[in-house]
């Protein structure tokens, strides 16, 4: 009974014997006993010198022509490992992003959170699917968990700089630069933020597990004048009078100014205070008379 020849598959890394070379590289032997099969391992795609009957750890891939061709560059993600990488293309199955191998690693878009696009920077997992071919995740939860440190030498009020890597209904989670993992809430989130997005915060809580809560609205002082002030812009580009009041829907306010219920209370309670805008019969806020030109 003879042994089966091994099955190479492309987006896969393997380790192969160099059969013999050539002047343009080396062939890899395929195990299949006919040299027709060998593969090559193009002298471009060489990261260092090889010699007949080394043993080499390759990339397989398909090249223009369909023929399975090897590189030395592998992916730059370990397997089970995270890293940040550029999308490079989407199509309707998923898309494909930037490893540090010859050809973009796929990304299923049972895999994807949200949408991607081309040249967004996402995190992404490194796993071997179930056909034994590499591909990349979104979901880096658990992988991020055990890459991540306790918080240490920061305090309420710090900033702190990180990319998003999860989104959820409760809010996005970052991870810094120092491999803290800070939590944004969900009323804290503009409506464009993106995964990957790189964000720089304020730290609003020390947990106890060492992660943070952070906020992207600077300190309720000034939050108040630029909130104050983007009431006003709103209702001088609407003729002096707008649709919302104190028992507005908070993601009808939401969608209209990029603010809570809560924070948009705060600013038309302190305009209310100032003198700046008024009640009308309806209950919603409007310029006085004076202010609506």
């Amino acid at each position: 009974m003879t042994e089966a020849s091994p099955v190479w598959k492309e987006n896969s890394i393997a380790e192969m014997t160099v059969a013999r070379l050539a002047s343009f590289g080396a062939f890899l032997d395929a195990g299949t006993g006919n040299s027709a099969d060998d593969i090559l391992l193009h002298r471009d795609q060489q990261t260092g010198e090889v010699k007949a009957g080394d043993t080499v750890r390759v990339f397989l891939y398909h090249d223009p022509h369909h023929r399975m061709t090897a590189s030395m560059r592998l992916p730059q993600i370990p397997v089970g490992g995270v890293g940040y990488v550029e999308v490079l293309l989407t199509t309707r199955f998923g898309a494909f992003v930037e490893a540090g191998t010859e050809r973009g690693i796929f990304l299923p878009h049972t895999e994807t959170i949200g949408t991607v696009k081309a040249g967004q920077k996402i995190w992404v997992r490194l796993y071997v699917d179930k056909t034994g071919r590499l591909a990349v995740s979104m979901h880096v939860d658990e992988a991020m968990r055990r890459l991540a440190r306790p918080a240490r030498g920061i305090k309420v009020g710090g900033k702190i700089t990180g990319t998003i890597y999860n989104i959820t209904p409760d809010g996005a989670f970052i991870i810094t630069r120092e491999k803290w993992i800070a939590f944004l809430h969900q009323q804290e989130m503009p409506p464009s933020l993106t995964m990957g997005q790189e964000v720089t915060a304020r730290v609003t809580f020390l947990r106890e597990d060492g992660r943070l809560n952070v906020s992207l609205r600077p300190q309720k002082e000034k939050a108040l004048d630029a909130d104050s002030a983007r009431l006003l812009q709103y209702l001088k580009a609407h003729h002096g009078v707008m649709p919302f009041g104190d028992k507005s829907d908070p993601l009808a306010i939401k969608t209209a100014f990029g603010l809570s219920k809560a924070a948009f209370k705060r600013a038309a309670g302190h305009l209310l205070k100032e003198g700046q805008i008024v009640t009308g019969e309806d209950g919603h806020y409007r310029l006085p008379e004076s202010n609506e030109r």
